[in-house]
Order: structure tokens, then C-alpha cells, then sequence
């Protein structure tokens, strides 16, 4: 009779560790989400005044601007899943970075201390954001894992998991771009 008290007690407190180990798994993709969202969001704000400042000087380049905002307007929709929001945001970065490659048609531009501060800001939250995507990515390698492995496999099949998607980078936004501010 003891033995079965104590073989009940271990295996209770074997599901009672799966079960805190898969919500303290799930909750730090959500976390690490949570931080690409915030820099996202910095992001996003930035492209106004980025858009308002550039737009003076690039008369020419006003369709990559277009282009930019209304890639912008479609990040801003709350409806969007995880997988239509990195689409959109590795689209943003392509056009962002054409947008840095014109810039070096126009001295003025490249001289203006609100593009310079802007340009500065974008890319600290880039840095950033690449920062928070690592770490979301380790997340959901964690958690998947988890997922897959014996026995926890077994707790996250009843609590109705399933794997998360890694931020995966455009192959072509991958390749470094080739920018020189030098004149």
C-alpha cells in the first residue's frame, strides 16, 4: 500500500511538472513575441516621420514611399496572424532598404540632421529588433522541443499544443545590402 501511495505521488508530481514546464514554455514564445511586437511597433512609428523627412528631397522615389506606407498601414491591422505579420514586415525591410539605396542620390538628404537622427533611430531598432527575434526564435525551439520529446510530448498532446513557427528571413533580405554613404 505504501509503495502505491509513493508511485502515486511521484507520478503526480511527474505531470504536475509537465504540465508547469509546457505553460512556462508557451509563455516565453508569447514573452519573446510579445518583444518582437514592441519593436515592431517602434518601428512602424518611425516610418511616418522617416516618410515626411525624405519625401522633400526624393521627388523621384515617391512609389517606394507609397509603397512603404501602405505596407505600414497593413502591419497596423490587429488581425493579422503571426505568419501574415512576418511576411509583411520582411516586405517593409526590403523597401526600407531600396529606400536606404536611393538616399545616396541626394547629398541634401544625406545630410539633414533629422534624416541622420531618424536613420540612427531606425537602425538602433533594428538591432533591436534582431535582438528580440533571436530570442523569440530560441523560444519556440524550446518549446517545440518540449513538445517533442517524451513524456511531454504525451501532456502537450492533451493540452492541445502545437509547434510554433520560427521568424524565418527572406532569403533575399539575408544577402547584406551594398550601401555607401560616401560621395
Amino acid at each position: 500500500m505504501i509503495y502505491a501511495i509513493i508511485l502515486f505521488i511521484a507520478f503526480l508530481s511527474l505531470i504536475i511538472f509537465l504540465f508547469n514546464n509546457l505553460i512556462a514554455k508557451k509563455n516565453k514564445v508569447h514573452e519573446a513575441f510579445s518583444s518582437i511586437d514592441v519593436m515592431l511597433k517602434k518601428r512602424t512609428d518611425l516610418i511616418p516621420q522617416l516618410v515626411k523627412t525624405v519625401k522633400g528631397y526624393m521627388v523621384h522615389e515617391r512609389e517606394t514611399l507609397s509603397e512603404i506606407t501602405k505596407l505600414r498601414e497593413k502591419i497596423m491591422n490587429q488581425n493579422l496572424t503571426n505568419e501574415e505579420r512576418f511576411n509583411l514586415e520582411s516586405q517593409l525591410n526590403q523597401m526600407l532598404g531600396k529606400l536606404h539605396i536611393a538616399v545616396e542620390a541626394y547629398p541634401d538628404l544625406k545630410s539633414s540632421e533629422n534624416f541622420l537622427l531618424l536613420q540612427s533611430s531606425l537602425n538602433e531598432v533594428e538591432e533591436q529588433l534582431s535582438a528580440a527575434r533571436r530570442s523569440y526564435n530560441a523560444a519556440v525551439n524550446s518549446f517545440n522541443n518540449v513538445l517533442e520529446m517524451f513524456p511531454s510530448n504525451f501532456m502537450g498532446k492533451i493540452m492541445g499544443y502545437s509547434s510554433k513557427t520560427f521568424f524565418i528571413i527572406d532569403p533575399l533580405e539575408a544577402e547584406p545590402p551594398i550601401i555607401s554613404f560616401e560621395q
